[in-house]
């Protein structure tokens, strides 16, 4: 009979892989010191080989160490998948969820809907994760979160997407500013003006330049932020003008301030869309999910 790798013996090398050190390691897997060293050279005498350099200061990782950790973590997501399978048979909507999800989208979209989805699957464990686009997809592929809330259009290559809503912009300027009396803007009006835009690597620097119709090499920003609360406060002090997502102005991101909004004469918009791998097994729970966020 061909001995295996235990799970518990593959989750230990990636700990270790990932932190270089039997201390740091052994607190993540929440084993001691002692059992997960154990569990290494068990693991080393199963497969006939030396996964670890180890030194009384530090633990250098073998270069086919290393290729055994990251198909360990492979192994290790798709027992998690199993687990969580079996999980959604018995009722959808259970258990765990790591929901990643960018910042122009998670403080004015989660508060109104985490309550109600709260109170309708009280035995879902929802873990959220905030970060960027590219970083967030990089994670899902990785299988270090379930699914993720974006803005599209993006790229997503070898990923399941599924939209969600159109979150419609609007141009929004000081009170004071030429523009704040009309009834709508036409994009030709918006080229000259000091358009005050998220910081590069921001999905919704790349949509607003889109609905501007200004090409990212005409640009020349006065200001670049890294929250839309910060543009909200520029445009409040005079210094420019920009364009908010309907989604921001439903969570009241401009109230009590000196900031008119005002719709632009050719509508544009975003879409907010829920991706995921294509591979995982929890699909139709994902799409129930989709559609609390829709409504």
């Amino acid at each position: 009979m061909k001995y295996l790798p235990s799970l518990k013996q593959l989750e230990y090398l990636v700990a270790l892989a990932e932190t270089q050190h039997f201390g740091k390691a052994s607190q993540r897997c929440n084993v001691t010191h002692s059992t997960l060293s154990a569990g290494i050279k068990d693991l080393e005498s199963v497969l006939g080989i030396s996964l670890a350099e180890r030194t009384k200061r530090k633990v250098t990782m073998e270069p086919l160490g290393i290729e055994i950790a990251e198909r360990a973590t492979l192994l290790l997501r798709d027992a998690e998948d199993i687990m969580e399978l079996a999980a959604t048979h018995r009722e959808p909507l259970t258990g765990k969820i790591r929901l990643g999800v960018i910042p122009t989208i998670g403080p004015f979209l989660l508060p109104g809907v985490l309550i109600p989805l709260n109170s309708a699957y009280p035995d879902l464990r929802l873990y959220l994760k905030e970060d960027q686009t590219d970083a967030l997809l990089q994670q899902l592929r990785a299988g270090e979160i379930d699914l993720a809330l974006i803005a599209l259009p993006f790229e997503t290559d070898g990923l399941t997407t599924i939209d969600l809503f159109e979150d419609e912009f609007q141009f929004a300027c000081h009170a004071d500013h030429p523009l704040a009396t009309r009834k709508a803007v036409a994009e030709k009006y918006l080229v000259d003006q000091p358009l005050l835009l998220l910081e590069d690597g921001h999905c919704l620097r790349d949509h607003a330049l889109s609905a501007c119709r200004i090409p990212e090499d005409r640009f020349r920003p006065l200001f670049e932020a890294t929250s839309i609360h910060t543009l909200v406060q520029m445009v409040m002090s005079g210094l420019g003008v920009t364009l908010l997502p309907q989604l921001a102005i439903d969570a009241n991101i401009t109230a009590g301030s000196n900031i008119e909004l005002v719709p632009l004469s050719t509508k544009a918009s975003r879409t907010i869309g829920m991706v995921w791998r294509q591979s995982s097994t929890r699909v139709q729970e994902f799409e129930l999910l989709a559609n609390a966020f829709r409504k």
